[in-house]
């Protein structure tokens, strides 16, 4: 782990050292990197108004978005230190920490829709992977929709053969990296906060994204074409510092487990609206050219992406990828 400045460590130290709870409320530090209008933004702050409902006041939140703390990569680093409290970072960043099986959420085309998704996210399978984090110092609670991406670029993104040298923006992943090679894109990771200026300036062609981040971030203004593939999912798991979570009053805890159930189900029922809002807006401006496939252009993009699983299936299981795939289409 690298090291960071003198005054991180102390302030990590101060918020993970034994507490004497007191009538001071217990402050817990929220941070993401999206703006506070997407679906994740708004659920954030659901989750504080419920923490404290329901603690009685016991707990305060207090949320950081736009990477006003941390950005993508620094923040799983300040949670494991205690300089943060909670987090929910997208589910590819948990693939450079050691835990390489979220990266399968990152595979195109493995959910055919969202109830096949929530299957997954909402039962057996995705509790055994939260559970993978507990080993390093987090505690996974919960799983937010952002919702099934798009692709976007300054160049036309309609067929596989459209994709051929573009340079195209993604988190960190190895199967991200995989899935644009496969289309014979060339990969670009980037931070978050960072990609409205790249796309503007030319440094990157295109990226991929739910509609309400490629709206509240104003990409759309910055780029010509789109396409509505809905190829893959972006999603969150909500996570929180185990020192910080198990040192907790088990009142609290409870409480705190309560607000979040609700809010994770407010964060999936705004995700799917906020998309389809944002997708309607976007067209509305006429900044940029949305193309919608038919089934059968949708599955040519598919088909052109499945190098992917063979490539990438060792890497994060090929039994976990076959569990899913099965759960995720059972009826």
């Amino acid at each position: 782990m690298r090291k960071l400045s003198a005054s991180l460590f102390v302030a990590a130290a101060c918020l993970i050292a034994p507490t004497a709870w007191s009538e001071e409320p217990i402050v817990i530090k929220f941070s993401h990197v999206v703006a506070p209008d997407t679906p994740k933004g708004r659920a954030a702050e659901k989750f504080k108004e419920l923490a404290g409902k329901y603690t009685n006041g016991k707990v305060k939140v207090e949320v950081y978005p736009n990477s006003q703390l941390y950005k993508d990569k620094e923040e799983l680093e300040a949670l494991q230190l205690g300089a943060v409290q909670m987090l929910a970072p997208s589910l590819a960043k948990f693939g450079p920490l050691g835990a390489k099986e979220f990266e399968v959420f990152d595979f195109p085309c493995v959910f055919p829709n969202k109830e096949g998704l929530h299957k997954v996210t909402q039962g057996p399978i995705g509790r055994k992977l939260l559970d993978k984090l507990y080993p390093k110092g987090i505690v996974g609670l919960a799983y937010w929709d952002n919702g099934f991406k798009i692709f976007s670029s300054n160049k036309p993104v309609k067929t596989p053969a459209d994709f051929k040298g573009q340079k195209m923006r993604i988190q960190s992943s190895k199967v991200l990296d995989a899935q644009m090679r496969s289309l014979g894109a060339i990969p670009q990771v980037m931070a978050f906060s960072e990609v409205y200026q790249a796309l503007q300036t030319g440094v990157v062609d295109g990226t991929e994204n739910p509609p309400s981040n490629m709206y509240t971030q104003k990409m759309h203004e910055v780029q010509k074409y789109a396409n509505v593939s809905n190829h893959g999912y972006l999603g969150y798991a909500v996570i929180v510092n185990k020192q910080f979570w198990e040192g907790l009053p088990v009142d609290v805890r409870a409480a705190l487990d309560k607000a979040m159930k609700e809010a994770t189900v407010y964060a999936n029922e705004v995700a799917g609206k906020d998309n389809d809002d944002a997708l309607a807006a976007m067209k509305a401006s006429g900044k940029t050219e949305f193309f919608q496939p038919t089934a059968a252009e949708r599955a040519a993009l598919c088909e052109a992406m499945k190098p992917v699983y063979e490539q990438m299936s060792d890497r994060v299981g090929k039994d976990l990828v076959a569990s899913i795939q099965k759960e995720a289409a059972a009826k």
